[in-house]
């Protein structure tokens, strides 16, 4: 039986591929998360955007096509005029890439070194925006208890008066915005970079606390590992001051997407409530251990 929130997103599909000539028979789910991932026939896949995200979809349009252009390997965007938006919802189409695994911070760290290398674009990008829909998750939180959201809110506006006060650090760049292993995906003839709705100019710092913080909050890769991924990319960010401020902004990021995703999904609940407790300091120190979300 399908369940209704599969039947909602292919609702929204249906109506977004008959709008570009493309027939919805056949399609199948990736993934309904932050946003709907579907299979079409003919290996495309549609990205379905959640509602006011349409400038973010035409950015990554935008971007991968210029990526291209610089040969660096990343997903590639039908050849079609997009993003495409009907009744609110946008959306975006893109070639399947042939079968894969998903990437980790051994695969991730020379596509970054390369990113971040590339001269600006010729077209804007606007500068990038650590703090984007972190309030609105909190306030329409039905997880969290008053309080925990009142204290939230309070950390919010603590880590964006930091943010304005960063220390100086590495040349501002092309970032890719959430550069995790898992917006990689490695095939039989490479590695390919994936999910870029939140690229944008900003310090390669941000790019590289992904994977500092896989290490140093969720516990998920070794101190070695994470000293490989340093070692490929030239850099260490846990060495930079400004670095406890990037973790605790990405950590405030990843609390309130599992806030959202538990009111979605009440078996995210335990982890969405725990974490709320490891940024309060309830939880003891680092590693916390986080669970994935989905």
């Amino acid at each position: 039986m399908t369940s209704p929130r599969i039947q909602e997103s292919f609702d929204v599909l249906e109506k977004i591929v008959q709008a570009v000539g493309l027939s919805p028979n056949g399609a199948e789910p990736i993934r309904l998360a932050e946003n709907d991932l579907w299979r079409l026939p003919g290996q495309v896949v549609v990205r379905i955007a959640r509602r006011g995200q349409s400038a973010a979809a035409a950015r990554e349009v935008q971007v991968t096509r210029w990526l291209a252009q610089n040969s660096i390997p990343a997903v590639r965007p039908l050849g079609i005029d997009q993003p495409v938006t009907v009744n609110g919802r946008t959306a975006t189409f893109w070639e399947e890439l042939p079968p894969h695994r998903a990437g980790d911070e051994s695969d991730l760290a020379p596509l970054l070194r390369r990113l971040h290398q590339l001269p600006p674009p010729p077209f804007t990008l606007g500068e990038i925006a650590p703090f984007v829909r972190i309030a609105d998750r909190i306030k329409a939180s039905q997880s969290a208890s008053r309080e925990d959201q009142a204290w939230l809110l309070r950390r919010l506006e603590d880590l964006q008066a930091a943010w304005t006060d960063l220390p100086q650090g590495l040349r501002p760049c092309v970032v890719h915005g959430d550069a995790w292993g898992g917006n990689t995906a490695v095939t039989h003839n490479g590695v390919f970079l994936m999910d870029f709705e939140r690229t944008a100019v900003g310090p390669p710092e941000w790019d590289l606390t992904s994977t500092a913080v896989a290490a140093d909050t969720f516990g998920k890769i070794s101190r070695s590992a994470y000293e490989k991924f340093c070692e490929s990319y030239g850099h260490d960010v846990m060495d930079w001051a400004g670095y406890p401020t990037l973790r605790d902004i990405r950590e405030l990021r990843l609390t309130s997407f599992a806030l959202q995703t538990a009111d979605d999904n009440p078996a995210m609940l335990e982890q969405a409530i725990y974490r709320v407790k490891c940024v309060r300091g309830l939880a003891g120190p680092r590693p916390w251990h986080w669970k994935a979300v989905a």
